[in-house]
């Protein structure tokens, strides 16, 4: 069965990954002999950002609407099998009323009919797995629509930024974080005018 999601879930899954933003050629020749002969305070000259996951997830245009759009393919997948299995269910009880009241006025009619009732279960369960491959693709391009509108944007906003690492923020997978780093709102700001300019 197709299970229902939420924009959470869907988002979620298409963001647990990491931005990793590297810097120039130039910059990493620059840095290359500091790098050789220092350890601890090489850090001191990174520049690192980091993006709130449930941000986008909740403020990111695109984000929002193509989550509904799958929740309500959801829906309508269940729709179908909910509809196809007790359309199954009445004629099973419906074939054994006529059994029980001796209706069939022979056993090559009774067959028949318990064919067709095996036929119809074959066609639900052949349902189910196609619309469950179905929704499957349609959330993958979704997940991949996303991962690369967020990527293609933040190399665009790095240009200018020139951060070495962004990162995602999600619950505790940072223990901490200098809310200094944080460009959550510039970033979301950022993707929703650039899908508005889109459409």
């Amino acid at each position: 069965m197709i299970t229902q999601i939420s924009k959470l879930t869907l988002c979620a899954v298409a963001l647990s990954w990491c931005f990793a933003c590297s810097p120039s050629t130039k910059e990493k020749e620059a840095g290359s002999e500091q790098e050789v002969t220092t350890n601890d305070s090489t850090t001191s000259g990174l520049k690192i950002a980091y993006v709130e996951i449930d941000s986008i997830m909740n403020s990111y245009t695109f984000c929002v609407e193509q989550a509904k759009v799958l929740e309500e393919k959801s829906k309508n997948y269940q729709n179908q099998i909910a509809s196809k299995g007790q359309s199954l269910q009445n004629s099973a009880m419906n074939f054994q009323q006529k059994v029980q009241q001796g209706q069939f006025t022979s056993e090559e009619e009774a067959l028949k009919e318990q064919a067709s009732l095996q036929k119809q279960q074959e066609n639900l369960q052949k349902l189910q797995e196609n619309l469950a491959v179905k929704f499957e693709s349609e959330q993958q391009a979704f997940n991949n629509a996303l991962r690369d509108s967020v990527h293609n944007f933040l190399a665009e906003y790095n240009k200018q930024k020139k951060f070495n690492l962004i990162l995602t923020k999600s619950g505790d997978n940072i223990l901490y974080a200098d809310k200094a780093m944080d460009i959550t709102e510039e970033v979301v700001a950022g993707l929703n005018n650039r899908y508005k300019a889109k459409k």
